[in-house]
């Protein structure tokens, strides 16, 4: 293994850690240019038809400086799609799953590391493709992220649908198989290649989220990839699985369609669309746990809860695809029932957040940048998710539906919230993926600054979504009725400038700590209990040079037995022995 060329050790390796450090990577060069869009449309809506000089560079979507309506959906569909589906979904689960997954159970790698190196490189495939429609003749997708019928099965039908929207739909596909490849891989080793004394009782909650989150991946992707499959087959072959009784003003002609069915691709979107929030927020609910008992040290509250609690929300999320569209003449009754089923979901994440807050009572808190990052994240999770309710009753989404209370819910519970997550994942386990520390001031500059700001572009959002200021316009300057918002937008956009400018500045940091950071000098350096921690500073391929060590005990054992922390590949007599009180007892 040491004398492998550079592409073979660091290109196309099968080394868990490096595919997890290539998918972090991509994601983060994704993550930048998806807030860099979602910049531009922010200059947009706070300052409606003002010409900025570096518009000019854009070419013919700036016209004099000024923002295109077509340019406008085309961003906001690449935004959406790049940060859901790029960085929360393949940057997120593709980083931690690869590389706690093995460490944290005790393998010496992936099922199969080959298909592991395949999932990376069809991401990257689905990346290069996205890239390219950037390229075309149209440009990219315009639809929307979710790409609805029949705008998205019409050629014809703008300039957001024409072949960049074909090298969009290949490009998700190619990202699908990349995800179920990597969902196969997760479950199979979490399964089959625990170490020695690693029952499923005794998985950090971390790997429980990990897992939970290739699960719901393996059972929703498919319809995804089957209803994407049949788009195509309405743009380019002649089918109407999603037209029907269409008359295309644009050509002056009537599409000679019937029988097919926009809403039916509305049901297999959201059947994916759905559980891809929790495919996204998954992962951090297990890293925040993690991170949070060892930093509170403390065990983790209701470890049981916690598991119990994860698989109640994996089981529901199945069952309440439809209140995304209650507004598409669904049925009240049935209706109804998605309404009680949303509801339901609110018990479960309550437990998670009432054990995250007793966690952290009374605990001697260590206040690194992970642990701020860890608990900025259940304040997201919790003024995010409690508008949930609200949007969850059908009788009043149907009002607030199209509007910025929308963006704000989804973007505080399922956006922000899961790339804190994502950062604190990163702080925590820097030192373990590069043998250096990130500078500890600079972290804490990145919070303070990232919170702030995400609580004031999103939350006065809710007030304008409540008073009926509908989403997905281009420019609200000619509605009386939304001129009063205009100060307020312009705000809003001047905070989103200095949150993406912040983590631009997190990305500096993020480079210079791997090369100039200061060198780990503790295998340990937050005296976690879990396995990962029990390998070199630079693990080999393979993450032990010995025997993999056996496991005797759960994984939040702080503060017990007259012990800070006790390691779990500590045999209950040696911990006897090294607490006097005990020794001099026997």
């Amino acid at each position: 293994m040491e004398n492998q060329s550079f592409w073979r050790k660091y290109v196309f390796s099968t080394d868990h850690k490096v595919i997890a450090k290539q998918f972090l990577i991509t994601g983060m060069g994704w993550a930048v240019v998806g807030g860099l869009f979602s910049v531009l449309m922010r200059l947009q809506l706070g300052f409606p038809g003002s010409s900025f000089p570096f518009f000019q560079l854009g070419g013919e979507g700036f016209v004099g400086g000024k923002l295109q309506p077509a340019v406008y959906y085309q961003l906001m569909t690449m935004h959406g799609t790049i940060m859901i589906f790029f960085v929360l979904t393949a940057g997120l689960s593709g980083t931690f799953a690869n590389f706690l997954i093995p460490l944290q159970i005790g393998a010496r790698d992936m099922a199969s590391p080959f298909i592991n190196m395949l999932s990376y490189w069809f991401f990257f495939l689905a990346s290069v493709v996205m890239i390219a429609s950037f390229f075309v003749h149209g440009g990219p997708s315009g639809v929307g992220w979710t790409a609805y019928a029949p705008l998205s099965a019409l050629r014809d039908a703008d300039t957001g649908s024409q072949s960049g929207l074909d090298l969009w739909i290949i490009s998700i596909c190619f990202f699908i198989i990349s995800t179920l490849m990597g969902g196969i891989n997760y479950i199979s080793t979490v399964l089959n290649m625990r170490t020695k004394g690693m029952a499923m009782n005794r998985l950090p909650l971390s790997v429980w989220g990990l897992l939970f989150t290739a699960i719901m991946g393996l059972l929703s992707f498919p319809v995804l990839l089957a209803a994407f499959v049949l788009l195509l087959f309405d743009r380019n072959g002649g089918t109407g699985f999603f037209l029907s009784d269409i008359y295309l003003t644009s050509t002056g002609r009537a599409i000679p369609f019937e029988g097919g069915s926009a809403i039916l691709y509305q049901h297999l979107f959201w059947f994916l669309g759905h559980p891809e929030v929790y495919i996204v927020i998954f992962p951090a609910f297990g890293m925040v746990s993690e991170i949070i008992s060892v930093n509170a040290r403390k065990p983790i509250f209701g470890y049981s809860a916690m598991v119990a609690s994860m698989f109640a929300i994996l089981t529901l999320s199945f069952m309440v695809w439809a209140h995304h569209m209650f507004v598409s003449g669904l049925n009240p009754f049935l209706g109804s029932l998605f309404v009680l089923l949303t509801l339901l979901i609110a018990v479960p994440s309550a437990i998670k957040v009432f054990n995250w807050i007793t966690t952290l009572w009374r605990g001697s808190i260590r206040f690194t940048p992970g642990m701020l990052f860890a608990i900025g994240f259940v304040s997201l999770f919790i003024s995010g998710g409690q508008t949930g309710i609200y949007l969850g009753d059908s009788t009043i989404d149907i009002q607030l539906h199209d509007t910025y209370f929308v963006v704000a819910h989804f973007h505080l519970v399922m956006g922000v919230a899961s790339v804190f997550g994502m950062f604190a994942g990163i702080y925590h386990w820097f030192p373990k993926m590069f043998g250096r520390m990130m500078n500890p001031v600079l972290g804490y500059i990145h919070f303070w600054l990232t919170l702030p700001s995400a609580y004031l572009i999103f939350w006065p959002m809710y007030y304008e979504g409540l008073a009926g200021m509908p989403r997905r316009y281009f420019d609200f300057s000619m509605w009386t009725s939304f001129n009063q918002f205009q100060g307020l937008n312009a705000v809003i956009s001047a905070v989103a400038v200095v949150a993406f400018s912040t983590q631009l500045l997190f990305v500096i940091h993020f480079f210079y700590s791997i090369f100039w950071g200061p060198r780990v000098k503790d295998t340990n350096p937050w005296k976690a209990n879990t396995l990962e921690w029990t390998t070199p500073i630079h693990p080999v391929h393979g993450n032990w040079p010995g025997e993999i060590p056996t496991v005797y005990r759960g994984p939040y054992e702080y503060s017990k037995e007259g012990q800070d922390f006790v390691m779990q590949t500590e045999k209950p007599e040696e911990v006897e022995a090294a607490v006097p009180g005990k020794a001099a007892n026997q």
